[in-house]
């Protein structure tokens, strides 16, 4: 079964609100086996959206709208709902209990703009919102489906979750569909894919198995998609190209599914009871932020601490002056020291640090804008490694932060190039 999602508000559309609805309406359906293949986003005009719903329903078997609901001038959807299906608005009683209901625990009483929100196109079947004031509403009509909901996030993904998802798996449609991703950093899109090598040699055009390539300032992911007549074929077939990508790029893939590489490599700390500390300099304390954001990280990260000048770096670290005068504080030797220092100050397993031009401004032909030099220091060793990252100020921190914790993740490891 295909579906349109379609989105409707003028907010949308200059950019003053960012849909986030589609991603989790697409990735909702296609769990069911309902492939989502297209997207229409449209402003509050009737017109408009009339054509959008016309277009919609002739060319697919679903279709779900979201937005326009609410209680003002501008939010016509259920209007022209009605219109569309060519019926009259009534109200649901149990949708105008609920909007008194909301309104009794705020201490207040419902306007008659507000008990309004309880209309709904007659014949369809309610979807109550236990989360606000507006209702959706679901036409069957015909092996085709039309399903309406509130733009508020949480109360459209209510609404998918506890009710338009429970109802297509009773109505299967016979087509499996899963994803697996392979999360993958320290490697360019384009050298990953010379890795893979010609894709049909892991999997047949015909298999239904499709290998997408998403890449992002954090590495490159791999989306396994398996199509099939069962749970079981499909996750087979997952788990077969799973096999053949890892045979050639095993080293590069830290994760799979939803875990953030500060995730896998507080895990590997974690489990192997080893405690870290970082002095960041160009990077100003993103790593310490990635590492804190895991629930638990206070069990092997010790400190971090943000040593910008090159006098917190003499101070904080001993870092030689006359290391910083001779190479610059944007190099190898001062780097190393800088890991050495607040491994040893911290009295941790590990320590990581780094230096580097995250620009606009400061580079030079010798030290172009992206150089970075991330330290890495434990009981056997004390390195540095050079890395020129592209891109903005901003991508270029993102990227370092990367990096500096991939170190960490392939030493811990002992992953080699």
């Amino acid at each position: 079964m295909k579906a349109e999602i379609i989105s409707i508000g003028d907010e949308l559309l200059i950019g003053q609100v960012i849909n986030s609805n589609q991603a989790y309406i697409a990735e909702k359906l296609n769990s069911v086996g309902i492939f989502g293949d297209k997207m229409t986003t449209i402003g509050d005009d009737e017109n408009e959206i009339l054509s959008a719903f016309q277009k919609a329903y002739n060319s697919h078997d679903i279709v779900t709208v979201t937005g326009g609901l609410g209680p003002t001038h501008d939010d016509i959807t259920r209007s022209v709902v009605c219109k569309f299906f060519n019926t009259d608005s009534i109200i649901n009683d149990e949708a105008l209990e609920n909007v008194k209901r909301i309104f009794a625990r705020r201490k207040s009483v419902p306007r008659k703009i507000n008990e309004d929100q309880a209309l709904v196109p007659r014949n369809c079947t309610v979807i109550q919102n236990r989360l606000g004031t507006a209702p959706g509403y679901f036409f069957g009509r015909d092996g085709k489906y039309f399903i309406v909901m509130p733009g508020v996030p949480y109360e459209m993904k209510a609404m998918m979750d506890n009710f338009v998802l429970p109802f297509f798996e009773k109505h299967k449609t016979g087509l499996i569909i899963r994803h697996r991703t392979l999360k993958t950093t320290g490697i360019a899109e384009s050298f990953l894919a010379e890795q893979i090598g010609d894709v049909h040699k892991i999997f047949s055009p015909d298999s239904g198995i499709t290998l997408a390539f998403l890449p992002s300032s954090y590495g490159v992911r791999l989306r396994i998609t398996a199509k099939a007549n069962s749970v079981d074929e499909a996750e087979n077939k997952i788990h077969n190209v799973e096999t053949k990508l890892r045979s050639k790029i095993e080293k590069f893939i830290y994760t799979t599914g939803d875990m953030d590489l500060e995730d896998a490599v507080g895990k590997l700390l974690s489990e192997r009871k080893l405690t870290l500390a970082i002095a960041e300099s160009c990077t100003g304390g993103l790593i310490a932020d990635r590492i804190t954001n895991v629930s638990g990280s206070s069990e092997y990260f010790e400190r971090g601490i943000i040593t910008y000048s090159n006098k917190s770096k003499v101070d904080a670290l001993g870092v030689p002056s006359e290391l910083i005068n001779q190479h610059g504080a944007v190099s190898k030797e001062v780097a190393e020291v800088m890991a050495l220092g607040i491994r040893t100050r911290s009295n941790t397993d590990i320590g990581i640090s780094t230096t580097g031009i995250a620009g606009p401004t400061g580079g030079s032909p010798e030290k172009p804008i992206g150089l970075v030099w991330i330290g890495y220091s434990d009981k056997n060793e004390t390195i540095a490694l050079q890395f020129n990252f592209g891109g903005e100020r901003r991508i270029i921190k993102e990227r370092a932060a990367q990096a500096a914790l991939e170190l960490v993740r392939r030493k811990i490891l002992k992953i080699t190039d």
